[in-house]
């Protein structure tokens, strides 16, 4: 029996197990999917925003693989630190498949990120979506009446719209009870999404898009100038070149600002509530700061497109007015102790999955996902990446499993001072959960702290946090 640990319980963990477990080359082969947390499912619990219900509902697909008899789920097992290295892992199981994302975000490289005010949408994101590593943000959104998001993207879109929406359309929804409250008595009315370059090079989806013109009480606005200083969008037959979805998001803007009015679903301007104000093709170029050391505005240089894809500064400048300020210009891999890392790439070396170190194969070590990849694609993606990783490590099958193994992992990591949450532990989670929901009020709602998770799971409690 091959005995494989998948670290990381996301899309491509769990798609690595799925691949490992159904294939039927190397009969008999069974996993152990880790993670650092007490819950499974990854970006899809805590990436995904809460009023994305369809998307969010991938979590039933991966619910059905990891209750498969021949995989396990074991979560609160940190790998990579003191209690459980890399190296004792290997001892461990036969194979580990490393499956660990791209965790950090990118900074802008500019003055002033330092200023209180100023930070990722990744910090955002696993607020409202209650990881527990977030507990005790609030983002002062009483003070903040403009905030600027920074990149044009799916995540940017996603954290511009959270913060243009009411209180009513997210109360349904599984957000945490203190995020929903800090929402509630936002003083956000004006959300700037600025991107350096133009709109066929946006990284958004038109789903995504179309669905900031139809937020109930939000007018959107856009700046013909700006729109046209991009060919493709000037020139229809110019989009006619390019990749489908951007061809579609120009489509979708020109039609929005040949209306000469708030797109469809939207009020008039004089009735909206809250405004969001798409930019384009403007710099960060500095995050100025007030007497107090908290933001007060973003500065910004014009730019235009440079012929090659690129844009190229013009000596313009502009200010907008922010209190709030959310960069969201990318992920880069976090090196994890005991594994090769290229700082450069932010991803681990690999050949078809493998493991590399000093340009040879590491017996036993694989890795998929972001972590091998990097930050591309989407939720999709990450099949074809994890079956071009499993099977790497099918065809090693016949060497890895000539090592002899513990029968049990579980008395060595419990040994070690870990205690896993098993899958009746997540389904407690689940259930205490929904109590939480009912007692609000609302739907299920999750609980956003490491002892409420561990509680419920019945697990201890950390002495100082995970």
């Amino acid at each position: 029996m091959l005995r494989v640990a998948v670290v990381g319980s996301g899309p491509s963990g769990v798609y690595a197990a799925k691949e490992l477990v159904e294939q039927r080359e190397v009969p008999g082969v069974r996993v152990d999917v880790l993670d650092r947390l007490p819950a499974p499912y990854g970006l899809v619990r805590y990436g995904v925003a809460p009023d994305h219900e369809k998307i969010k509902s991938l979590q039933g697909n991966l619910r059905g693989v990891l209750e498969d008899e021949r995989i396990r789920f074991l979560g609160n097992v940190e790998v990579g630190g003191e209690a459980l290295p890399t190296g004792r892992l290997l001892e461990l199981y036969h194979a580990v498949v490393y499956c660990v994302g791209a965790a950090r975000d990118r900074h802008l490289g500019i003055p002033g990120e330092e200023l209180a005010g100023v930070h990722s949408a990744t910090a955002f994101v696993n607020w409202y979506s209650a990881h527990p590593d977030a507990v005790g943000e609030d983002f002062g959104l009483p003070r903040v009446r403009s905030a600027v998001v920074i990149g044009a993207g799916n995540v940017a879109v996603d954290v511009t719209r959270i913060l243009a929406r009411g209180e009513a359309e997210l109360r349904p929804t599984d957000m945490p009870q203190p995020a929903l409250g800090a929402l509630a008595v936002s003083g956000v009315r004006e959300v700037a999404m600025v991107a350096r370059r133009g709109p066929a090079q946006g990284k958004f989806t038109t789903k995504e898009l179309r669905e900031l013109g139809t937020l109930p009480g939000v007018a959107v606005t856009l700046d013909p100038a700006e729109l046209t200083l991009d060919p493709a969008y000037a020139d229809p037959a110019g989009a006619a070149g390019l990749p489908a979805v951007n061809r579609r998001n120009v489509e979708v803007l020109r039609g929005w600002a040949e209306a000469a009015q708030p797109p469809a679903g939207a009020p008039a301007d004089s009735d909206a509530e809250r405004r969001i104000a798409l930019r384009f093709f403007l710099r960060p170029v500095e995050l100025l700061g007030d007497s107090g050391g908290a933001v007060r505005a973003v500065r910004l240089e014009r730019t235009l497109p440079d012929g090659r894809g690129g844009v190229t500064g013009t000596g313009t400048y502009e200010e907008i007015g922010a209190q709030l300020v959310l960069r969201s210009v990318g992920y880069r891999g976090v090196a994890l102790p005991g594994l090769p890392f290229d700082p450069a790439r932010g991803t681990v070396p690999h050949a078809a999955g493998r493991v590399l170190r000093d340009g040879r194969a590491s017996v036993g070590e694989y890795v998929a996902g972001w972590i091998k990849r990097g930050p591309t694609g989407v939720i999709g993606t990450n099949r074809p990446c994890a079956k071009e990783t499993a099977s790497s490590l099918l065809q090693d099958a016949g060497a890895l499993a000539a090592r002899d193994l513990p029968d049990d992992p579980l008395p060595a990591m419990r040994a070690a001072g870990l205690h896993p949450v098993e899958w009746p532990g997540w389904l407690g989670i689940e259930e205490a959960e929904a109590a939480l929901g009912a007692s609000l009020g609302r739907h299920s709602v999750k609980i956003p702290d490491w002892p409420g998770l561990l509680a419920a799971a019945g697990a201890p409690a950390p002495m100082s946090g995970p």
